[in-house]
């Protein structure tokens, strides 16, 4: 849905200004983009480290291409943790450790695709059972452990969706800095007539018109879609978290991928059936 809307932006705007009777060559103005943009792209490395700027890069062409954490998916964890729980119970903690160590070659975890791709939900299961197979700790621990681990990642994310969103602030400022860099070569333009001032001042104001619309238009909502990502990651992450606890105490399969369930978002959340259905097949 994001790139049909960052389509649907433009269709909109160039439309409409075509229909006022706009010209579109007016519009093309390189040197007013590369003012703008290399601003931001600047201001952006001054703002946050290169891993927290390409952090929030991948971030938003994740925005763009994705549509979100679906049923199917959460059904697919649900799956996934009850053979991996069935398997600790019947085949003892050796038969699971060969899981954890190679996560890839899995069969249990190639059941989930996107589990697989996620490289913060796979450390997250596969980190908190190798303690959990070579150490005593308690269910209260391993809460408090996954917590902290949580807290971290969210760190992590929200540092560069703020790179993001307060690059979509500045981006307006940055168009009145190109408008008055053309003004400023305007002034210049004085004496060459009414025609070469005229379209001097069109050229400054497109940089204010860029700016804008790529605020509100398009960086702007970019950010707003990462935050919601975000969220999706966490109630995945806290999904899976709340199926280790269970299993900590001691609580068996069905019930430990019930406490999972119980903490997905409702417009997702596989109704109990379902996920009977699901990890009985």
């Amino acid at each position: 849905m994001g790139i049909f809307g960052m389509i649907f932006v433009i269709g909109m705007v160039l439309g409409g200004y075509v229909l006022h009777g706009g010209k579109i060559h007016v519009l093309i103005q390189p040197t007013e983009v590369m003012i703008i943009g290399g601003a931001a792209v600047g201001g952006m490395f001054i703002m946050a480290p290169m891993a927290t700027v390409t952090t929030g890069i991948k971030l938003s062409i994740k925005a763009l291409t994705s549509s979100g954490i679906k049923k199917e998916t959460y059904i697919e964890l649900l799956q996934m943790l009850f053979q991996l729980f069935q398997t600790f119970r019947k085949e003892g903690p050796q038969a699971v450790e060969a899981h954890v160590e190679n996560p890839n070659n899995s069969e249990i975890f190639k059941k989930s695709s996107y589990f697989l791709k996620n490289h913060h939900a796979v450390h997250y299961l596969c980190d908190t059972l190798k303690v959990t197979l070579s150490a005593d700790i308690s269910q209260y621990d391993l809460e408090d452990l996954l917590t902290e681990d949580l807290k971290a990642i969210h760190e992590e994310e929200h540092a560069a969706h703020h790179v993001i969103a307060t690059t979509s602030e500045a981006f307006p400022g940055l168009g009145i800095v190109a408008a008055v860099l053309g003004v400023v070569i305007t002034m210049g333009k004085l004496d060459q007539g009414a025609q070469a001032i005229g379209n001097s001042v069109a050229a400054a104001l497109v940089g204010t018109f860029l700016g804008v619309l790529l605020s509100y238009g398009f960086v702007g909502p970019i950010a707003g879609k990462i935050a919601v990502d975000i969220e999706d990651e966490g109630r995945y992450l806290t999904a899976i978290k709340a199926a280790l606890v269970a299993n900590q105490r001691g609580a068996p399969p069905l019930v430990c991928v019930d406490f999972a369930r119980r903490s997905m978002p409702p417009h997702v959340r596989p109704s109990f059936e379902e996920m009977d259905a699901a990890v009985k097949g």
